[in-house]
């Protein structure tokens, strides 16, 4: 795996980018072969806060962690463990769903202590939906839709832009400031 590392209004050090990629190549171990892909890897510091973004795209899987901490070589750490438990929750998940398929099951490798245990694998499924909201999505521009989403307190709000008539999502960043999703 490639890495593309750079720090945001921070500058990446030779010792900080060979520990990055030291930890991150630790990842390289659950893959049948070397991946082709390039993870993308952002430092930056946020109030204070040392804050590491990695986004690595796989076939079928987007596997995406930010961490924050004190300290930059804790927070990579800890990012990388982030990475290592998403590794597992999707592999678990592409073996018990596609025994007969070779699809994304190739793309990972057994580890040396076999499967992921049992406890973990029924872990990864007790997805439960507590509540269900009923919201009327009303045409709107940005703007208002951030100050409803400000009004009602929550971190994102759902409503039909305006100008494109499509649904957006606008929701807070934790640097906070605002970000858009629009329809692709």
């Amino acid at each position: 795996m490639r890495f593309n590392i750079r720090g945001r209004q921070l500058p990446v050090t030779e010792a900080l980018r060979d520990y990055a990629e030291k930890k991150l190549s630790r990842l390289d171990k659950y893959f049948e072969a070397p991946l082709a892909s390039d993870a993308q890897v952002t430092l930056s510091v946020i109030k204070n806060k040392h804050v590491v973004e990695v986004t690595i795209p796989l076939p079928g899987v987007l596997l995406r962690a930010e961490e924050r901490h004190d300290d930059m070589y804790a927070a990579i750490d800890l990012v990388v463990d982030k990475l290592e438990r998403q590794i597992r929750k999707h592999k678990t998940r592409v073996n018990r769903k596609l025994r007969q398929d070779r699809g994304l099951k190739a793309l990972f490798t057994e580890d040396s202590a076999g499967a992921v245990t049992v406890a973990e694998a029924e872990e990864d499924d007790a997805f439960e939906v507590v509540r269900t909201k009923r919201h009327t999505l009303k045409p709107m521009d940005v703007d208002e839709a951030i100050l409803q989403m400000n009004l009602l307190g929550h971190n994102f709000f759902v409503f039909i832009n305006d100008d494109t008539k499509e649904v957006n999502v606008v929701y807070r960043r934790h640097d906070g400031k605002y970000g858009l999703i629009e329809q692709g």
